[in-house]
Formats: C-alpha cells, sequence, structure tokens
C-alpha cells in the first residue's frame, strides 16, 4: 500500500481510510453490473492452467462478488478516524472469517491462473499472498520494506508525499528470471508502493502477469500507473 503517499482526508495506513463518504455499488458501475478489472474474458470452460481451475466469465463474476460482498459486509468502518473527514475501513475482520477471506483468496487466485509464483507486499499483503499461492500451489515472493533483508538484495525506491522508500527482495538464494509473477497488496491509492513492487520483481527477470487489490480508491488515480498490466481491484471507494 501506500501509507504517507495521500492528503489528510484520503489516506491508507494500517488497513484503509477513504474520504467521508458512503460506498455505493461496491465493484460495480453505474449500470449495476459487476465490474471486473482484468480485461475481457472468454465463455469457454476450460480445465485447469498451472493447478489453478479456469473460470467462464460468468463464474469469475460469481467469484469477484462474492469476494466483493464479503468485503463489504465484514470491513469493519469508523467514520472521523483517525481524523475529522476521514472514513476508515479495518480489513482485519475479512481475514478473521474464514468464508469472506476464502472468497478473497478465490477472486485473487482467479485473477492470473497462468501464474506461477505470487510477488506479496509488506505486510498485510503477505496474508494475501500467502493465502492465494496455497491455493494456487505456487511460491511466494515477499517483497520487504528497506532494512529487513540481509545482503545482497533488488531495491527500488519510490516517491512519498513528504519523501522517499525502499522495497527489496533477495538478490540471490532463488531466480525469478522467466517466472510469471502474480503481484498482491491489501490497498491500491496513490500506487507509488505497488508500482515499486512490479518494478522491482521485473528488475529479478520474472513476467508480471496480474496486479492484484483487495480495494481500490479510485478518486487517487493510482490505476493510472498500471495501464500496461491486468489490474483487478475487488471493491472500489
Amino acid at each position: 500500500m501506500d501509507p504517507g503517499a495521500y492528503d489528510s482526508t484520503v489516506q491508507s495506513t494500517t488497513n484503509c481510510r477513504c474520504s467521508s463518504r458512503h460506498v455505493g455499488s461496491v465493484g460495480q458501475s453505474d449500470s449495476g453490473r459487476y465490474r471486473l478489472e482484468h480485461g475481457q474474458m472468454g465463455t469457454t470452460q476450460m480445465s485447469v492452467s498451472n493447478g489453478v481451475a479456469l473460470h467462464t466469465t460468468e463464474e469469475l463474476i460469481a467469484i469477484h462478488r462474492a469476494a466483493g460482498d464479503a468485503v463489504v459486509r465484514l470491513t469493519r468502518w469508523a467514520d472521523n478516524f483517525p481524523g475529522p473527514g476521514v472514513r476508515f475501513a479495518d480489513l482485519t475482520p475479512v481475514f478473521a472469517d474464514a468464508e469472506g477471506f476464502g472468497a478473497v483468496l478465490d477472486a485473487l487466485v482467479s485473477c492470473a491462473p497462468d501464474a506461477d509464483t505470487i510477488a506479496a507486499v509488506d505486510a498485510r499483503g503477505f496474508l494475501l499472498g500467502a493465502g492465494a499461492a496455497a491455493k494456487m500451489g505456487a511460491g511466494v515472493v515477499a517483497v520487504r520494506k528497506v532494512g529487513k533483508l540481509p545482503p545482497p538484495v533488488l531495491s527500488r525506491s519510490y516517491s512519498l508525499e513528504y519523501g522517499s522508500s525502499t522495497l527489496e527482495i533477495p538478490a540471490n538464494g532463488f531466480d525469478l528470471t522467466g517466472r510469471n509473477v502474480l503481484v498482491i497488496d491489501d490497498v491500491l491509492a496513490t500506487g507509488g508502493t505497488l508500482e515499486a513492487a512490479v518494478q522491482l520483481v521485473e528488475l529479478g527477470g520474472a513476467n508480471v502477469v496480474g496486479v492484484a487489490v483487495v480495494l481500490e480508491i479510485e478518486e487517487l488515480r493510482g490505476r493510472d500507473r498500471f495501464l500496461k498490466y491486468p489490474l483487478t481491484s475487488l471493491v472500489k471507494v
């Protein structure tokens, strides 16, 4: 996510903080139809890709609707926290509910059935990425904040509203070259952190086949950074 990367009325730190307005048709377009953010999908049922069942468009819609409904139903909202005009969304109850968490993982896995590796962004992305990787039978790479790993490391810095930060992955011990990677985080806000994670994975030689988040704060336009990648957000606020 992008802590400290936006103004005092729209923020995201511990889970998600968004401006003080009610969420409308979450995950739906103006016509009321559920939005899938990873492009056009075929309607032919196929069997398995990398151990993950492929789905028809209708099945994908149902999977993503179930996940979006779970996020909306279970997220703990608090108005005027941590300050006036801020509406705080705590995803902890989503993770704590077996059925809801499972629905979220199913939706994330469906975003990139051809992925053989998950890159999970520090820190809540670790929960999502590990769960998705286990469901897919894939490996998981923890994209760490600076200073958490011994050298040698690959690193990528990115700008925040005030200053900068850096993400890192190990430079040896495993090889990302040629791997098909799905990058997962909990929230897409301004997109700086997630973009750095994508660039870091590519620096390691991997192919990024998808990017997925649970919540997207639309007004911060983080999606604009990912025009060349399939990007899925389960819920938009």
